[in-house]
């Protein structure tokens, strides 16, 4: 799974989950450009960074199109704050679908060319939000289920040349942790709600990624790899055995 000599982009990719995947392709060989909108606090090693507003779509053409060459795209840029959608107006949770949705697909369309010339693979960053109810963060899910369609769709239309594949993904220990589930004390009873234990790091992501966008994965497209620890114990069989308990 190297992707030496290999030219990727991560959008999104100074911190949490984008710093990870890119922290995982550096080590793969691969010669890694980061964007996100401000310079990251932590620099990740070896990568170059390009400050880019992925909802641009005048940046993004113009920042592709002065790429020598391309071979993997991340499309990792998104996320969204608690907000119950009766809590907010209408045009909060369309800028919402704008960055998790509309944002990869102006992304993908400015990188298809250099991907196509390259046979090259797009990831994209989706979410267990977008296959089950996400109250708090409805817009966000619901853009994570339409960019899993997007990218099927996108893989039927532009293979051979490229692939297109999604990790879909769970909870995440990040340096933003706290701000979704509360102190350690809290992250670590939300671990346990996870069939494995623990929150993923985002070195599981990075290391899924990889595989992704390698040569291992040549005859993977259209796919959805679940990236969620073995998703969460259905609340039924709790409720079901609670009696036999006391």
């Amino acid at each position: 799974m190297e992707l030496d000599g290999k030219v990727a982009v991560v959008t999104g990719g100074t911190r949490g989950v984008g710093a990870g995947i890119a922290r995982a392709f550096v080590r793969a060989g691969a010669e890694v450009v980061v964007c996100a909108r401000r310079p990251p606090d932590v620099p990740v090693p070896k990568t170059e960074f390009v400050p880019l507003d992925v909802r641009d779509t005048e940046a993004v053409g113009h920042f592709f199109a002065g790429l020598p060459r391309l071979d993997v795209l991340v499309n990792n840029a998104g996320g969204a704050p608690y907000r119950p959608l009766a809590q907010a107006g209408a045009e909060r949770h369309v800028r919402v679908v704008e960055l998790n949705l509309l944002a990869p697909l102006t992304v993908s369309l400015a990188a298809y060319d250099h991907l196509r010339r390259a046979h090259g693979s797009i990831v994209m960053i989706g979410s267990v939000s977008g296959s089950r109810p996400s109250p708090g963060t409805a817009a966000y899910g619901a853009a994570k289920a339409g960019l899993d369609h997007l990218a099927r769709s996108m893989a039927v239309e532009w293979a051979p040349e490229v692939r297109v594949n999604t990790l879909v993904v769970g909870m995440v220990r990040t340096e933003l942790s706290h701000l979704h589930y509360g102190g350690p004390d809290a992250v670590a009873a939300v671990a346990q709600t996870v069939p494995l234990g623990r929150l993923a790091e985002p070195s599981d992501v990075g290391a899924a990624a990889v595989f992704l966008a390698s040569d291992a994965a040549a005859y993977v497209t259209g796919a959805s790899l679940l990236v969620h620890g073995g998703g969460e114990r259905p609340a039924f069989l709790d409720a079901a055995t609670a009696h036999k308990e006391k």
